[in-house]
């Protein structure tokens, strides 16, 4: 087995603010990249510390950005996008911040999306199939009271 050369705490600075300067990213990730390198759990605190001071880590704007992207482009719910952060180990009151951030409209118009593509390999006249898209919705991480209404709106 190769061995990897340690890494040293000035080029993992250097990576990890040239990673964070191109997209975004939190700082259990961040932890997680610099544990996975086999630095030193106080050298890995200074650099997120210092990528905290220089606003190349912020967990508040991470989760706003998270979670408008979910459900813009990957139709999740909030519910699903509650436990993702969650296990990012973001706070829970920069989740709730981040989840009232989204736009109503254009969160019913995506679960209603999610509906009517579930919904064309159904009959939902058939009681077993409407309780199939509401578990499939349920899946996605959307509420009952959102799914109740899409429902309701493709019907």
């Amino acid at each position: 087995m190769i061995r990897k050369k340690p890494i040293t705490k000035e080029a993992a600075l250097l990576k990890m603010a040239d990673l964070c300067a191109r997209g975004e990213h939190c700082a259990f990730e961040i932890r997680e990249k610099l544990r996975k390198m086999q630095l030193a759990a106080s050298d890995a605190n200074e650099i997120v510390e210092y990528l905290e001071e220089n606003r190349y880590i912020d967990d508040s704007r991470f989760a706003r950005a998270f979670a408008r992207d979910k459900v813009k482009f990957s139709g999740w719910g909030k519910n699903k996008i509650r436990m993702a952060l969650a296990m990012k180990r973001i706070p829970s009151a920069e989740i709730s911040s981040a989840l009232e951030e989204i736009d109503p409209e254009e969160y019913m118009a995506v679960a209603v999306n999610a509906a009517k593509a579930k919904a064309r390999n159904l009959d939902l006249s058939d009681y077993n199939d409407k309780g199939k898209l509401y578990r499939h919705l349920a899946s996605r991480g959307f509420e009952g009271s959102v799914i109740s209404k899409a429902i309701q709106s493709i019907v």
